[in-house]
């Protein structure tokens, strides 16, 4: 475990993290969190953190500061948001945070953040009528077809806040290289009043060209050469796609270099979600996350939710060995906030080799699961509170105001009372004092173990800002966590690797070549 030395006001110290992991082993997660009820709070954008049920007392928390310390976290802050270099495997910075920024910046951060006017201009301009269809009819839907960053982001927006969309847009999405996946989101639809929107960053993306060709194919059976008026394509590779036009004018629009696919909801990526729910909302959640990016860029170690949330996540997983995460979100409109946070986090930050190329010598970025409270207490709650490994959720409470008070009191008491159980359990002798004349061995199955760590998060005006502030917090938050790991969270080899094998693969399923493995070789001859 780490055991780093550091200088501080001219003091040498000694951060033995694995002591404090030690020191806490025997204490229960109940006698914890009631010494730290109310006192371990953190706030930032309208969200209140509590960290109160998790392994942590004052001492430890020092020493992760203190660890943080070394690891620079403030010196990564400012690089991030200074536009230096921290994407060293391309070279280049990281500027998503420039496209929700509300006042000029300098440079590429300028021209990043001015990327999105045109994708806001086009979404009002379809709403008010002067973008139409080649007919001069309104767009009446928009197909949204990218995959993973092009994907996850969008969909997630247009899930959360379907209920606040203008009337007139039918939106429906499509990633999977599955024929049906497209099937389905065309089915119903005139491709005389359709818009399809193609992201892909590269312009590469065998999936999204896949599906994208197949759209373009279908729009032209009933337009002819008007079909390409009736595309938008988003990337950072404005040749490839004018290529794939064949010469015709489509609506373009810029995906910068700078700005990763996981970290891109927040640019004209999002040009579907745009034209759906219209650009002020858009321009909402934008603000929202301009005031997190002001708190994480502004607020010292101490204070910083990412930086803590950042701190906590290497606690729990390369000290106290935890493999999991839940993500509990009671809140209905955060039902695919685990789905999206699966991509932004594993995929940044599951390596175990640094930029120097170096195995990083604790475990990394653990497994993130999660789903929508209540719904989750019906399935997979049974296993976390009485299976074999002991998980840390983390609980985002955040409801809308002013609804049914009824479901809203009881949304509450749930995830509350959730929490409280995973964390105290329940002994032998409390079941038997609840509820006698059970036998023993009924009584036994009762029994809850506790010491279930979680943290709580919660928001009282959940909406549009709120859910920008909470999405940029956890990009913060994995950012600062590859930090701490060592980690480059901006490439991602692995899904790269991936994707040339199965071009390899390909002409073997055609019988044009075949496979050096012999058990995907014997696969694909069961296949043919």
């Amino acid at each position: 475990m780490p055991k780093l030395n550091f200088a501080t006001e001219g003091l040498n110290m000694d951060i033995d993290l694995s002591a404090h992991r030690d020191r806490l082993r025997n204490r229960s997660l109940g006698a914890i969190a009631a010494s730290r009820a109310g006192q371990a709070t953190l706030t930032a954008a309208g969200w209140r953190i509590d960290m109160a049920r998790q392994y942590l007392d004052p001492e430890s928390e020092a020493a992760l500061l203190a660890f943080g310390e070394t690891c620079a976290l403030e010196t990564a802050s400012s690089d991030l948001f200074s536009g230096a270099i921290v994407n060293p495997s391309e070279g280049r910075p990281a500027l998503h945070w420039a496209l929700r920024a509300g006042s000029p910046l300098e440079g590429e951060a300028e021209t990043v953040r001015q990327s999105i006017q045109p994708a806001l201009q086009f979404a009002r301009d379809q709403r008010s009528g002067k973008v139409t269809t080649s007919g001069g009819a309104p767009f009446t839907a928009v197909v949204h077809i990218g995959i993973g960053g092009s994907d996850f982001g969008p969909r997630l927006i247009a899930d959360a806040f379907e209920d606040l969309a203008p009337a007139g847009i039918d939106l429906r999405f499509c990633a999977n290289v599955d024929p049906l996946d497209l099937d389905r989101a065309l089915t119903g639809l005139d491709p005389k009043s359709t818009l399809v929107i193609g992201v892909s960053k590269s312009f590469g993306t065998e999936e999204t060209l896949y599906n994208l060709d197949r759209a373009r194919k279908w729009l032209e059976r009933a337009l002819g050469d008007d079909a390409a008026h009736h595309l938008g394509l988003v990337t950072a590779a404005p040749e490839k796609a004018k290529a794939w036009l064949n010469g015709r004018d489509a609506h373009v629009f810029d995906m910068p270099l700078s700005v990763g696919g996981r970290f891109s909801l927040w640019s004209a990526a999002s040009l579907a979600c745009m034209i759906y729910l219209g650009a002020d909302l858009f321009e909402r959640i934008l603000a929202g996350a301009a005031a997190m990016d002001a708190h994480t860029r502004d607020t010292p170690p101490a204070k910083n939710v990412p930086m803590r949330l950042a701190l906590l996540d290497y606690w729990n997983t390369s000290i106290l060995g935890d493999k999991m995460r839940v993500v509990l979100a009671y809140a209905n409109r955060l039902r695919m906030l685990p789905t999206y946070l699966q991509q932004l986090e594993m995929e940044s930050n599951g390596k175990s080799v640094g930029p120097d190329g170096e195995a990083i010598a604790v475990a990394t970025a653990p497994a993130l699961w999660g789903g929508e409270g209540s719904v989750g207490q019906h399935s997979y709650h049974q296993w976390l509170h009485q299976g074999s490994q002991a998980v840390p959720c983390e609980f985002i409470l955040a409801p809308d105001a002013g609804r049914d008070s009824a479901g809203l009191a009881a949304l509450t008491a749930h995830a509350l009372a959730q929490a409280e159980v995973l964390a105290n359990g329940r002994s032998l002798e409390e079941v038997k004092k609840e509820e006698p004349g059970l036998t023993d061995a009924v009584a036994r199955q009762k029994v809850h173990a506790g010491g279930r760590a979680s943290t709580f998060m919660t928001h009282s005006a959940f909406g549009p800002e709120a859910f920008g502030a909470l999405v940029a917090m956890y990009e913060h938050r994995t950012y600062f966590a590859g930090k701490l790991w060592g980690l480059n969270p901006f490439d991602q080899w692995g899904v790269e690797r991936g994707k040339t094998m199965a071009g390899r693969l390909k002409p073997a399923l055609t019988g044009d070549a075949s496979a050096d493995d012999p058990v995907t070789a014997s696969l694909i001859a069961a296949l043919r």
